[in-house]
């Protein structure tokens, strides 16, 4: 059956990443356009993940779910959709602040305000989904349902940013669950994505967040 600790690692990023935001834009001085750009990159980027993700789980994990688990999981999967619904509607308002704060480096408390509602919103649904539908994956959903999941969130992840996504995801994983994860990929990606990744992250956190080891969850 489906192995979800994948999952738990990259709750771990998203929660670490989401809550550093808000501060890193009340951080950057009025007017000073570079940085608000190179963490407005930074914040477009944390963005995308949830959006692929969920996307992925409407497509496949929920229809699998229904139908295997009935009634016995049909009311936690419309808690799921409207989950999404909400975070969603957050990710839009900071999608729709983002790109003038970029530009100009003005009105950065309204961004990081609508950050912080989307934190809010993000964080609550990554406690439930582990709570309620992770255990329910490893009951319904087999091996290779599961990895269809993460082939479609490949498949629309930008590749140039992909090896910086998964450095962002080991910086706090388990390096067995990231050699689980590694195990299908092509020989090249097996090798090479272990050490390029943690290197691009390092490098990416030190120039946005001031150092090569930003706060961990668990710190």
């Amino acid at each position: 059956m489906a192995d979800v600790r994948d999952m738990y690692m990259a709750h771990t990023a998203l929660r670490r990443e989401f809550r550093l935001l808000p501060q890193l834009v009340r951080d950057v001085e009025p007017g000073d356009i570079k940085r608000a750009d190179a963490v407005g990159a930074h914040a477009e980027l944390v963005c995308s993940i949830p959006h692929l993700h969920h996307e992925g789980e409407d497509l496949i994990l929920w229809p699998l779910l229904l139908e295997r688990g009935g009634e016995a999981v049909a009311s936690i999967v419309a808690t799921m959709d409207e989950q999404h619904h909400a975070i969603a509607q957050a990710n839009a308002e900071v999608a729709g602040l983002l790109p003038g704060w970029r530009s100009t480096a003005r009105d950065g408390d309204e961004l990081a305000t609508a950050l912080e509602r989307l934190v809010d919103n993000l964080v609550e649904h990554l406690a439930l989904e582990e709570a309620e539908i992770l255990p329910l994956t490893e009951k319904y959903v087999t091996a290779a349902e599961w990895q269809r999941l993460g082939e479609h969130g490949l498949a629309k992840s930008g590749k140039k940013t992909l090896p910086l996504t998964f450095g962002m995801m080991m910086y706090e994983g388990d390096p067995a669950v990231v050699k689980a994860v590694l195990a299908d990929a092509p020989l090249p990606a097996r090798l090479a994505m272990p050490v390029l990744g943690p290197r691009l992250y390092a490098s990416h956190a030190k120039r946005i967040h001031g150092t090569r080891t930003p706060p961990r969850v668990g710190s």
